[in-house]
Protein backbone atom coordinates (compact mmCIF):
# COMPACT_ATOMS: atom_id res chain seq x y z
CA UNK A 1 0.00 0.00 0.00
CA UNK A 2 1.02 3.52 -0.89
CA UNK A 3 -0.27 6.99 0.04
CA UNK A 4 -0.14 10.08 -1.97
CA UNK A 5 1.55 13.44 -0.24
CA UNK A 6 0.66 16.58 -1.88
CA UNK A 7 2.32 20.07 -1.41
CA UNK A 8 1.08 23.41 -3.06
CA UNK A 9 2.41 26.48 -3.83
CA UNK A 10 1.48 29.51 -6.24
CA UNK A 11 3.56 29.68 -9.02
CA UNK A 12 5.10 33.61 -10.46
CA UNK A 13 2.20 33.49 -12.91
CA UNK A 14 -0.49 33.45 -9.67
CA UNK A 15 -1.24 29.68 -10.63
CA UNK A 16 -1.75 27.06 -8.14
CA UNK A 17 1.19 23.83 -8.50
CA UNK A 18 -0.19 20.59 -6.59
CA UNK A 19 2.46 18.49 -6.27
CA UNK A 20 2.15 14.72 -5.74
CA UNK A 21 4.70 12.60 -3.61
CA UNK A 22 4.24 8.47 -3.34
CA UNK A 23 4.60 7.34 0.28
CA UNK A 24 4.14 3.80 1.56
CA UNK A 25 0.75 3.87 2.81
CA UNK A 26 -2.88 5.90 1.95
CA UNK A 27 -4.95 6.30 4.76
CA UNK A 28 -7.76 8.59 5.35
CA UNK A 29 -6.06 10.34 8.21
CA UNK A 30 -3.22 11.52 5.64
CA UNK A 31 -5.93 12.57 2.95
CA UNK A 32 -7.21 15.35 5.82
CA UNK A 33 -3.73 15.68 6.64
CA UNK A 34 -3.19 17.31 3.42
CA UNK A 35 -6.69 19.35 3.02
CA UNK A 36 -5.63 22.08 4.91
CA UNK A 37 -2.89 22.93 2.33
CA UNK A 38 -5.09 22.26 0.09
CA UNK A 39 -7.51 24.99 0.91
CA UNK A 40 -4.68 27.55 2.42
CA UNK A 41 -3.24 27.65 -1.86
CA UNK A 42 -6.80 27.95 -2.54
CA UNK A 43 -7.19 30.61 -0.65
CA UNK A 44 -4.13 31.69 -1.34
CA UNK A 45 -5.21 31.93 -4.92
CA UNK A 46 -8.78 33.62 -4.75
CA UNK A 47 -6.52 36.38 -3.41
CA UNK A 48 -3.55 36.42 -5.44
CA UNK A 49 -4.96 38.75 -8.42
CA UNK A 50 -5.52 41.30 -5.73
CA UNK A 51 -9.27 41.21 -5.72
CA UNK A 52 -10.51 40.61 -1.92
CA UNK A 53 -12.18 37.07 -1.29
CA UNK A 54 -16.01 37.42 -0.18
CA UNK A 55 -16.31 36.61 3.05
CA UNK A 56 -17.81 33.63 4.22
CA UNK A 57 -21.13 34.30 5.26
CA UNK A 58 -21.80 36.22 1.77
CA UNK A 59 -20.31 33.06 0.16
CA UNK A 60 -22.16 30.42 2.44
CA UNK A 61 -25.91 32.62 1.56
CA UNK A 62 -24.85 32.95 -2.14
CA UNK A 63 -24.20 29.10 -2.61
CA UNK A 64 -27.04 27.76 -0.41
CA UNK A 65 -24.72 25.74 1.85
CA UNK A 66 -23.32 26.07 5.27
CA UNK A 67 -20.03 27.45 5.96
CA UNK A 68 -17.96 24.31 7.22
CA UNK A 69 -16.75 23.64 11.04
CA UNK A 70 -14.49 21.63 12.35
CA UNK A 71 -15.34 17.74 13.12
CA UNK A 72 -14.58 14.80 13.77
CA UNK A 73 -16.34 11.62 12.87
CA UNK A 74 -15.77 7.68 13.44
CA UNK A 75 -15.95 6.55 9.88
CA UNK A 76 -18.84 3.92 10.94
CA UNK A 77 -21.15 6.86 11.57
CA UNK A 78 -20.61 8.47 8.26
CA UNK A 79 -23.81 7.78 6.03
CA UNK A 80 -24.00 5.34 3.22
CA UNK A 81 -25.36 5.82 -0.02
CA UNK A 82 -25.74 3.03 -2.62
CA UNK A 83 -26.46 2.64 -6.36
CA UNK A 84 -26.36 -0.55 -7.55
CA UNK A 85 -23.22 -2.43 -6.32
CA UNK A 86 -21.54 1.42 -5.73
CA UNK A 87 -21.16 2.51 -2.22
CA UNK A 88 -20.98 6.50 -1.62
CA UNK A 89 -19.56 8.38 1.79
CA UNK A 90 -20.21 12.08 2.03
CA UNK A 91 -18.20 13.40 4.57
CA UNK A 92 -18.09 17.12 3.82
CA UNK A 93 -19.52 19.75 2.02
CA UNK A 94 -20.12 23.62 2.30
CA UNK A 95 -18.11 26.64 2.72
CA UNK A 96 -14.71 26.99 3.45
CA UNK A 97 -14.04 30.05 5.39
CA UNK A 98 -12.08 31.46 2.70
CA UNK A 99 -15.07 31.30 1.14
CA UNK A 100 -14.61 28.40 -1.50
CA UNK A 101 -17.07 25.70 -2.38
CA UNK A 102 -15.73 21.98 -0.77
CA UNK A 103 -17.02 18.71 -1.17
CA UNK A 104 -15.50 15.51 -0.17
CA UNK A 105 -16.61 12.07 -0.57
CA UNK A 106 -15.33 8.56 -0.61
CA UNK A 107 -16.65 6.15 -3.39
CA UNK A 108 -16.54 2.26 -3.70
CA UNK A 109 -17.01 0.94 -7.41
CA UNK A 110 -18.03 -2.57 -7.77
CA UNK A 111 -15.50 -4.22 -10.74
CA UNK A 112 -16.14 -3.14 -13.69
CA UNK A 113 -18.44 -0.41 -12.72
CA UNK A 114 -18.80 3.29 -13.39
CA UNK A 115 -20.35 5.87 -10.35
CA UNK A 116 -22.55 7.70 -13.91
CA UNK A 117 -22.06 8.13 -17.45
CA UNK A 118 -18.99 10.92 -18.40
CA UNK A 119 -19.61 14.25 -17.37
CA UNK A 120 -18.55 17.88 -16.91
CA UNK A 121 -18.93 20.75 -14.55
CA UNK A 122 -17.95 23.89 -13.04
CA UNK A 123 -16.24 22.91 -9.90
CA UNK A 124 -12.81 21.14 -10.14
CA UNK A 125 -12.00 17.03 -8.74
CA UNK A 126 -9.42 15.98 -7.31
CA UNK A 127 -9.62 12.11 -7.37
CA UNK A 128 -7.18 10.17 -4.78
CA UNK A 129 -7.08 6.30 -5.26
CA UNK A 130 -6.74 4.32 -2.26
CA UNK A 131 -7.07 0.56 -3.67
CA UNK A 132 -7.80 -1.34 -6.53
CA UNK A 133 -7.54 -0.42 -10.72
CA UNK A 134 -9.34 2.18 -12.42
CA UNK A 135 -9.32 3.87 -15.22
CA UNK A 136 -9.67 7.94 -15.31
CA UNK A 137 -10.98 9.69 -18.95
CA UNK A 138 -10.51 13.37 -18.88
CA UNK A 139 -11.05 15.29 -22.05
CA UNK A 140 -10.83 11.52 -24.15
CA UNK A 141 -7.27 10.87 -22.64
CA UNK A 142 -7.42 7.70 -20.59
CA UNK A 143 -5.00 6.54 -17.69
CA UNK A 144 -5.01 3.51 -15.84
CA UNK A 145 -4.55 4.24 -11.87
CA UNK A 146 -3.89 2.03 -8.91
CA UNK A 147 -3.44 2.43 -5.12
CA UNK A 148 -1.92 6.09 -4.27
CA UNK A 149 -2.52 7.82 -7.30
CA UNK A 150 -4.26 10.45 -7.81
CA UNK A 151 -6.19 12.43 -11.43
CA UNK A 152 -7.33 15.55 -11.20
CA UNK A 153 -10.21 17.53 -13.36
CA UNK A 154 -10.03 21.08 -14.13
CA UNK A 155 -13.50 23.16 -15.04
CA UNK A 156 -15.51 22.26 -17.64
CA UNK A 157 -13.10 19.36 -19.23
CA UNK A 158 -15.34 15.66 -19.93
CA UNK A 159 -14.64 13.23 -17.88
CA UNK A 160 -15.27 9.59 -16.05
CA UNK A 161 -13.70 7.06 -13.91
CA UNK A 162 -14.55 3.04 -14.21
CA UNK A 163 -13.27 0.49 -12.26
CA UNK A 164 -11.34 -1.31 -14.95
CA UNK A 165 -9.94 -3.98 -11.97
CA UNK A 166 -11.41 -7.65 -11.08
CA UNK A 167 -12.23 -6.20 -6.91
CA UNK A 168 -14.05 -3.25 -6.39
CA UNK A 169 -11.91 -0.08 -6.08
CA UNK A 170 -12.25 2.59 -3.40
CA UNK A 171 -11.33 6.46 -4.18
CA UNK A 172 -11.75 10.04 -2.80
CA UNK A 173 -13.54 12.53 -4.32
CA UNK A 174 -12.20 16.05 -3.58
CA UNK A 175 -14.84 18.59 -5.12
CA UNK A 176 -13.44 22.06 -5.32
CA UNK A 177 -15.66 25.44 -6.11
CA UNK A 178 -19.16 25.78 -7.20
CA UNK A 179 -21.58 23.45 -8.56
CA UNK A 180 -23.11 25.46 -11.28
CA UNK A 181 -21.93 28.73 -13.30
Amino acid sequence: MSYLTTSLTIDSGNRLLIIFQRQTMFTRRKLFQNAPLLLAALAAQSGADGAAAAPPAAASSAAGQETLHSFATPFARLPVRRSGRNRFRPILKGITQAGCPLEVHETTLAAGAIPHPPHHHVHEELFLIEKGTVTVTISGRSTMLGPGSAAFVRTGETHGIRNTGRAAALYFVVAIGRERG
